[in-house]
């Protein structure tokens, strides 16, 4: 299968949790484990591709509009980051969770429109068919390797308990 093939599909499985957490209500605790679920599957991917998709677009692109499509997909990576970490900062699944929770699914499904499109074509353009293979093969490995290596490692739910009386301070102060 080629790295293209396997891209698709897992973009696929990552929109199908988003539609569900879509259909969720705020204050649904399935939404914790949608976003704990997108999170995981994201993180893996995102980590792989740049690695070993994105890396060598990158250094074979030679036109322009090329490179900029290369390093939008980086910037757009780095946004669905950022969008991640605010899911797992530990709040109840309301109204503004479900906010950013949707605000994540829209940008990523932003973000596969554009990759499938401009980046599939320039990686069309510099990878012959044996490396688009070679790629997938490398992507199969590394995918096993992060979830044995990420399997003990879940995350909590998004979810924490507060403790009453805990300052910014007071938290420093213990630290120390």
């Amino acid at each position: 299968m080629t790295v293209l093939d396997i891209i698709k599909q897992e973009h696929r499985q990552v929109a199908a949790l988003i539609d569900e957490a879509n259909r969720c209500e705020p204050g649904d605790d399935r939404l914790y484990e949608l976003a704990n679920e997108i999170e995981q599957n994201l993180s893996l991917h995102l980590s792989i591709e740049e690695r070993l998709f994105y890396a060598p677009l990158r250094e074979r692109a030679e036109e322009q509009e090329q490179i900029v499509d290369v390093f939008e997909a980086y910037t757009e990576h780095a946004v669905a980051k950022a969008l991640m970490e605010m899911l797992t900062s530990g709040r109840k699944p309301d109204e503004r969770f479900k906010a950013e929770l949707q605000v994540l699914g829209e940008s990523v499904k932003h973000h596969v429109k554009e990759e499938e499109s401009k980046v599939f074509s320039v990686a069309r353009d510099y990878l012959d068919e044996e490396e688009l293979d070679q790629i997938g093969q490398a992507w199969e490995r590394a995918k096993t390797r992060g979830q044995r290596d990420g399997a003990g490692a879940k995350k909590q739910p998004a979810r924490k308990k507060s403790v009453r009386g805990t300052t910014p301070a007071s938290k420093a102060k213990a630290r120390r």
